[in-house]
């Protein structure tokens, strides 16, 4: 479990200026500055996880990060990250097919 942390850690540092590009994309209206420091990371994680490891199926990516958004977040970021999330995966699949 650590080291696909670490791994997961890696990918979203390495690749933070395309993931935020990519966040800011889906999300209408929002830059990433103004987001709750908690939905900010979230997202940042998931899609670093949609982004770089795709053997993971887009559903489980989005239910852990809704899991973990319902413990430490508000109930109106749990609709925004799902509304992104699900944009962005939708995305990812079409340029992979």
């Amino acid at each position: 479990m650590r080291g696909f942390a670490e791994d997961l850690f890696r990918v979203a540092t390495d690749r933070r200026a395309e993931i935020d590009g990519v966040i800011e994309s889906h999300a209408e209206h929002w830059r990433m500055e103004r987001m709750a420091t908690v939905d900010r990371n979230l997202l940042r994680a998931a899609v670093a996880e949609l982004m770089g490891f795709p053997s993971t199926p887009r559903a489980v990516v989005i239910n852990e990060a809704l899991e973990i958004a319902r413990k430490f977040s508000s109930p109106e970021s749990v609709q925004f990250i799902n509304g992104v999330l699900d944009s962005v995966g939708r995305d990812l699949e079409k340029a992979k097919a």
